[in-house]
């Protein structure tokens, strides 16, 4: 085969540490669209972000040269510096250090975006701890909870 081709989208979530809600409804759109650029920047499509106060989603479709760890330490190092330069409300900011990564089919694409556009709905019934541990056990991945969160 004389080309390397992929579509592989990735469900990243991560969340502030401590999940301190840092982040009021102006900051929220500036820092989305941030991590968007950064994740395009990286070769990769930055398809949706969002998110509340305490966490984000993204849902992207990945370059084939690059991995989840990179763009991850991408996302999280740049953003941190940057919001950093917002606002001294940010100077103690930092990302939780760990993420979940979950793999999304082309065909639930589009309900992954409408899942992502719907967090401040969603989170009004149902909080950021609870919602992560429903995608550990939806996608069979096993862990400790002594462990996930900071």
């Amino acid at each position: 085969m004389p080309q390397s081709l992929a579509n592989v989208i990735i469900h990243l979530v991560f969340s502030t540490k401590d999940r301190r809600a840092f982040f009021d409804p102006d900051i929220r759109a500036e820092l989305h669209a941030y991590l968007a650029a950064v994740a395009r920047n990286a070769g990769c499509d930055g398809s949706r972000v969002g998110g509340t106060a305490d966490h984000v989603h993204v849902a992207v479709r990945f370059s084939r040269t690059s991995t989840i760890a990179e763009l991850v330490e991408n996302l999280k190092t740049s953003s941190s510096r940057w919001l950093k330069t917002r606002s001294p409300v940010f100077a103690d900011f930092a990302w939780q250090r760990g993420y979940g990564a979950f793999s999304v089919g082309p065909a639930d694409f589009d309900a992954l975006i409408a899942y992502i556009d719907g967090q401040e709905e969603h989170h009004r019934k149902q909080a950021f701890c609870d919602e992560y541990r429903a995608f550990l056990k939806k996608y069979g991945v096993s862990f400790d909870e002594r462990y996930v969160w900071d």
